[in-house]
C-alpha cells in the first residue's frame, strides 16, 4: 500500500510532523488559517520551529500545503494536530477537535486510518471522535476505518529535544493498526516508539506527563510563598537541596502555555465525571494560576513603600511569551501579570525579542511596546521570561536611583534583586 499522509493543523506540532514525514512519504498539510498557509508557501514559519532552508526543500518535494479539506481526500492516513484548550470555566474546549473530525469524515474512504495527536482526556478519542466519524460516514469502526492515538511531545523552542529524538507513544484501535502505526512513526522517530496496549492508556500517559510537571512546579511556588514570609531566598534553598542526588529540579515561576496549564483540567474533568473530585491536581492548578496575582501584589507592596512617588510609576516587563526562547504566547501568565498591574495608574512598557510588536499590542492592549534602550529610567524592572538575550542586558542600568528589580525566574542570580 502506498501511504499518503494528511495532517490537519500546521502549528507547533503539525508542521514539524509534516516536514519529518515528507522526507519519506507524500504529505498533504492542511490548516484553516490562510495566512499561515501563504506564509509556509513562502517558506516562512513564524513559530520558529522549522528553518527556512529546510521548509523550502520539503515544500518543493513532497509537502503539499492547503486550507481545503478536500485536498486530503487522496490520503489514506489522516493525522489531527489541532489545539485542545480550556474554556473560561476550565472545562475542555473540544470545538477544534470536533470540527476537524467532522471535516475529515466528509472525505474519509474505507480502509483509511485516522490518528489523533491532540491532548485529550482518557477515552475521548473513542467516546467522542469515533462516534462522529461513524455517524457521518456510516462506516463501522475497526471494519471500514481504523483509529490511532499518538500524543505529541513537541517542546516549543527546544532545539535539543526534537520530534525525531523523543520516544513516540503509539496506540491503535486493533493489533493490525498498532503494528502499522508503529512502523509508520518508527520510520521517522530515531528514538523509537513505545506501543501502548490501547488508545485510552496512551491518552492517559500524555495527560499525566504535564500534570506531573504542573504539580511539582506548584510545590515550588508554594515554597516560594512560604520562604518569602520567612525572608529566605527560595533559589538559594533549592541550590542547597539539589546537592542531594534524588532531589527533583523544579523551580518556581509563572506556568502558562498550551500544555502544563491546560492538561490537568482535562484529567480533572474526566475524573469528576467518573465520580471522583481530584484534590492534588486542582490544588496545584489553583496555586499556579494565582502566581501572576501574587507577583503583582508583591510589586505593588514594594512600590507603596517607596518614599518618592510624586511622578507616575514606570514599569518595564522583560518577556511576554509563556516560556523562554520561543515566540509562543499561548496562555502566557505574563499577560495576567500585566493586566493585574494595569489596574493601577502605572506606565508599563513591555519588551520581548521573540514577538512582533503587533502580536504584543494585541495581547497587551494598553502597554507601550519598546525596543530596549538606556534612555528611559524605570521604577521597576520585572524579569518575567528568561530569554537568552536578556543575559546581555543589565536591568540595573535602566533603574531609577530608588528603583528595584523583581526577578521572577531567579535569572540574574543577583541576591539584591527581589525574587520568588
Amino acid at each position: 500500500m502506498r501511504v499518503r499522509i494528511g495532517i490537519i493543523g500546521l502549528g507547533y506540532v503539525g508542521l514539524p510532523l509534516a516536514v519529518s514525514f515528507a522526507k519519506k512519504f507524500e504529505v498533504y498539510g492542511m490548516d484553516l488559517n490562510r495566512d499561515r498557509i501563504e506564509g509556509l508557501k513562502k517558506f516562512n514559519d513564524n513559530t520558529g520551529e522549522i528553518k527556512h532552508s529546510e521548509l523550502k526543500k520539503t515544500v518543493k518535494n513532497k509537502l503539499h500545503l492547503t486550507n481545503k479539506i478536500q485536498d486530503l481526500k487522496i490520503c489514506n492516513v489522516i493525522i489531527v494536530t489541532v489545539p485542545t484548550p480550556v474554556k473560561k470555566n476550565k472545562s475542555p474546549d473540544l470545538s477544534s477537535i470536533i470540527k476537524a473530525t467532522k471535516s475529515l469524515s466528509l472525505i474519509l474512504k474505507k480502509g483509511d486510518t485516522v490518528v489523533y495527536e491532540s491532548t485529550v482526556y482518557p477515552g475521548l478519542t473513542e467516546e467522542v471522535c469515533v462516534p462522529i466519524i461513524e455517524e457521518i460516514t456510516n462506516f463501522k469502526y475497526n471494519k471500514d476505518f481504523y483509529v490511532g492515538y499518538s500524543p505529541e511531545r513537541i517542546n516549543p523552542g527546544d532545539k535539543v529535544h526534537r520530534l525525531e529524538s523523543i520516544t513516540k507513544i503509539v496506540s491503535g484501535s486493533n493489533k493490525k493498526t498498532l503494528k502499522f502505526l508503529a512502523k509508520l512513526y518508527g520510520s521517522i522517530i530515531k528514538a523509537g516508539v513505545y506501543r501502548a496496549p490501547n488508545i485510552k492508556t496512551a491518552e492517559a500517559a500524555k495527560v499525566i506527563e504535564n500534570t506531573q510537571r504542573d504539580i511539582n512546579i506548584a510545590f515550588m511556588n508554594e515554597l516560594a510563598i512560604i520562604f518569602n514570609k520567612m525572608n529566605i531566598d527560595t533559589n538559594e534553598v533549592l541550590k542547597a537541596a539539589e546537592t542531594k542526588w534524588n532531589f527533583l529540579k523544579f523551580y518556581p515561576g509563572l506556568v502558562g502555555g498550551h500544555c502544563i496549564g491546560v492538561d490537568p483540567y482535562y484529567l480533572a474533568y474526566k475524573s469528576k465525571i467518573m465520580g471522583y473530585k481530584p484534590e492534588m491536581i486542582l490544588a496545584g492548578r489553583k496555586i499556579n494560576d494565582q502566581m501572576p496575582y501574587y507577583v503583582a501584589n508583591k510589586v505593588n507592596q514594594k512600590i507603596s513603600s517607596k518614599k518618592n512617588k510624586s511622578s507616575k510609576i514606570q514599569i518595564l516587563i522583560l518577556g511576554a511569551t509563556f516560556k523562554e526562547n520561543c515566540p509562543d504566547i499561548r496562555n502566557s501568565k505574563v499577560i495576567d501579570l500585566y493586566k493585574e498591574l494595569s489596574k493601577n495608574d502605572y506606565q508599563i512598557d513591555v519588551y520581548d525579542p521573540y514577538l512582533e510588536n503587533s502580536l504584543l499590542s494585541k495581547n497587551l492592549a494598553k502597554s507601550r511596546i519598546i525596543n530596549l534602550s538606556f534612555n528611559t529610567k524605570y521604577d521597576v524592572v520585572i524579569l518575567a521570561v528568561g530569554h537568552k538575550e536578556f543575559k546581555k542586558f543589565d536591568p540595573k542600568k535602566v533603574l531609577k536611583n530608588d528603583g528595584f528589580v523583581y526577578d521572577i525566574k531567579g535569572f540574574y542570580n543577583d541576591l539584591k534583586f527581589n525574587r520568588l
